[in-house]
């Protein structure tokens, strides 16, 4: 069986910025009230995205954004008009969208996991839509 999503609504403050959501995803699965299943979790935003990754250590959200700010500079020659080019590359990179599975009620996630939203052209108002499946 398949539930309507659920909406979070989440408020950046910088240009580049990662927040931990795995709490919000989780309530979303508990409220849908689904013992074993999927959640999907996406990010409809051409700038923005969604990963899986380490949450016992801030220092690994930071990292990344290095990375990321690395592999995909800020002052190449971008075509793109609106100046936010790198901001799409980066979302490109990560993607929109992320898979859970849920078992008892609960998101499989390892021990040091989390779910995050990535923003590369805040500070912005956003949404991510959390989506599970019974199954």
């Amino acid at each position: 069986m398949s539930y309507d999503p659920a909406s979070l609504s989440v408020s950046t403050t910088k240009r580049v910025q990662i927040i931990d959501i795995t709490r919000d995803v989780a309530e979303c699965v508990r409220s849908g009230g689904i013992a074993c299943g999927v959640c999907f979790v996406y990010v409809p935003h051409t700038t923005a995205s969604v990963t899986i990754n380490e949450n016992a250590d801030p220092d690994v959200k930071t990292d990344i954004i290095k990375g990321l700010e690395e592999i995909v500079p800020e002052d190449l020659d971008y075509d793109h008009a609106e100046g936010n080019s790198p901001a799409h590359i980066k979302s490109s990179i990560l993607g929109n969208s992320a898979q859970i599975i849920v078992h008892n009620g609960q998101l499989v996630l390892g021990t040091w996991q989390g779910v995050y939203f990535c923003e590369f052209d805040g500070p912005r108002s956003r949404k991510v839509y959390v989506k599970i499946i019974e199954g």
